[in-house]
């Protein structure tokens, strides 16, 4: 499922799409999601989102924000 759906008009360069995309497939796998997480999808999305635009490019901090603040709520 690619993450630019969830991109609402914001519009980020090729590399950083790549760069979220790769952590919100990463994110999605590790919360084991498959095919029936549409809502955690797009809270994931938003937050990886959220946390590019602030600068972080970094796939594999992306996705460990994203579980850390998961497991917080699960």
């Amino acid at each position: 499922m690619p993450i630019t759906q969830f991109f609402g008009g914001s519009y980020f360069d090729p590399e950083t799409t790549r760069v979220m995309g790769v952590a919100f497939e990463m994110a999605r796998e590790a919360l084991q999601l498959g095919d029936r997480g549409n809502v955690f999808d797009e809270r994931i999305a938003k937050r990886i989102i959220e946390l590019a635009k602030a600068g972080e490019l970094n796939p594999d901090l992306l996705c460990e924000s994203v579980l850390r603040e998961f497991s917080q709520h699960l």
